[in-house]
């Protein structure tokens, strides 16, 4: 009987922690339309001076999330889950008030850095799943974990897009508004997990962001894997950073059209991701979805380019749901094939690295695609395309009989 309530109750802070998960993920994606207004508020020379802050404040914020996120996963072991998570909770409200009142640059600036490191407490939340978690149930709660960070993501940019016809500063106070329910809503919903708090000593080896670095070092195949998706990822990461900036200059588009075109994008993603990958895999490996995944999206980046000619919206929502279906097919491949070079007990590790570098790239891509941008509007695009072909052409050369070996 004592079993069956403390089973339940941990699934009721699970489901708690799932809500809050995604609140948290909906206030991120609620600036994505916007920023690019926002930031042409005080960049008003030029609008390639306006891509360069956009892609410097997104890169800016990618990398305080990189190199927070052990730190905060650290500071968990040592002093609990549940401070950590209502302080970075606390630190969101400050970063979205400091963006809704900003009056000049460097506080958009500040906002987003404050934002960043908050944002690397996912490790925490991780961290508390586990600890609430049989070890047979944790891949299945994590998936879930993964599905809500998505879904916030998907829904966030519409809601931030429609709610910028108010005003720009209205999506900035209604993130900060839900931040404030989630922090109330955690403070009394989700209790400490941690059972002995300040036994875990402290190593700089452990705040180490790169750390991951070895686990890759000793396994060929995982090493040419990664390596031949760097191209994709930074790539992706280049459109992240700048298309926002690129629909609104090339099109003309205000924060609903782009809000609703990462919507559309989202939900393309999920479909392809939740009903094609399964249904492909039985009739081609994943090596294979992978290369048609990548050449998909290679071709997307190249029609992006065509949209400073045509100028048509109908023409960007296709393009960008074509593009959706090719990265949709190949990431859930790519994640497959990684998680094929290593034993069940390595998994953990192994996909651990796999993400780093993921982050890693979304450091690097938005910077890189403002400097493109500089040149033409079409160039990050350009590039785009060049890097993920690189990336068809290096998993053309990867033999399935690799893998199996």
């Amino acid at each position: 009987m004592r079993t069956t309530k403390l089973g339940t109750q941990k699934d009721k802070r699970f489901y708690v922690l799932l809500l809050a998960t995604f609140i948290d993920t909906l206030g991120i994606g609620i600036l994505n339309p916007v920023l690019p207004f926002l930031v042409s508020q005080y960049a008003q020379d030029s609008s390639d001076q306006a891509a360069f802050y956009v892609g410097l404040i997104t890169s800016l914020f990618a990398f305080c999330e990189f190199f927070a996120a052990p730190v905060l996963g650290v500071l968990s072991d040592k002093y609990g889950r549940r401070p950590v998570m209502l302080v970075s909770i606390a630190g969101t409200i400050i970063s979205y008030l400091l963006l809704g009142l900003s009056s000049a640059m460097w506080v958009l600036f500040l906002g987003r850095i404050i934002a960043g490191v908050t944002a690397g407490n996912i490790s925490t939340v991780f961290a508390y799943v586990s600890d609430i978690t049989e070890p047979e149930q944790r891949a299945k709660r994590y998936g879930a974990i993964g599905g809500m960070l998505g879904l916030g993501f998907i829904i966030g940019p519409a809601v931030g897009g429609f709610a910028a016809q108010w005003s720009l500063q209205a999506p900035m106070f209604i993130a900060a508004a839900l931040s404030l329910i989630n922090l109330v809503w955690a403070y009394f919903a989700l209790p400490e997990t941690l059972k002995e708090k300040g036994l875990s000593a402290f190593h700089i080896k452990d705040i180490n962001p790169f750390s991951w670095l070895g686990t890759v070092r000793t396994n060929s195949i995982l090493k040419f894997l990664l390596f031949a998706s760097i191209f994709h990822f930074i790539a992706f990461a280049q459109l992240q950073g700048n298309l926002p900036v690129f629909f609104k200059d090339a099109l003309n588009w205000g924060t609903s059209e782009i809000g609703l075109s990462f919507l559309m994008v989202g939900i393309g993603d999920l479909v392809t991701q939740g009903l094609l990958v399964g249904r492909l895999k039985n009739v081609v490996n994943e090596r294979q979805l992978s290369i048609i995944g990548l050449s998909i999206a290679s071709v997307a980046y190249f029609l992006l380019t065509t949209l400073v000619y045509s100028h048509s919206s109908i023409s960007a929502y296709v393009i960008y749901l074509v593009f959706a279906l090719g990265k949709g097919l190949f990431e859930p491949s790519m994640a497959s094939l990684v998680s094929q070079t290593v034993t069940e007990k390595e998994q953990g590790k192994v996909q651990g690295a796999y993400q780093a570098l993921q982050s890693l790239t979304r450091v690097i891509g938005p910077i890189t695609a403002a400097f493109l941008y500089s040149i033409t509007w079409t160039t990050p695009y350009f590039i785009s395309g060049l890097l993920t072909l690189i990336t068809v052409v290096l998993f053309v050369r990867l033999r399935q009989k690799r893998m199996s070996s």
